[in-house]
């Protein structure tokens, strides 16, 4: 298989799979979607893995740990959020920060 070949059949397997979990996800027993625990996990999966993204992309480069100046943005974010400042204020402080521990780290 050439490369261009074996990128398409990852992206078809790829989207089989996802019609697969949905189709799977449809034909559930309603009990079960009831149940206290898969309420609860529901709720709480989508924070904890937007949680787990910022922080690898925050604290990491390829393989390695790295304290950089992504960490001082995303500081500088969690004070203005703290300061209760709307979000475009939030994002620019965020990149304004992290440009300038850049620019002064060379």
């Amino acid at each position: 298989m050439t490369d261009d070949a074996t990128l398409w059949f990852a992206v078809l397997l790829t989207a089989a799979g996802c019609y697969g979990l949905k189709l799977l996800g449809l034909l559930a027993p309603a009990r079960l979607l009831e149940h206290p625990l898969a309420a609860r996990v529901s709720a709480l999966l989508p924070v904890s893995l937007l949680a787990a993204l910022a922080a690898v992309q925050t604290f990491a480069t390829g393989t390695e740990l790295v304290v950089d100046a992504r960490v001082a943005g995303v500081g500088a974010a969690l004070a203005a959020i703290a300061l209760r400042a709307p979000f475009l204020v939030v994002v620019g402080v965020a990149a304004l920060t992290a440009s300038l521990v850049r620019l002064l780290a060379g």
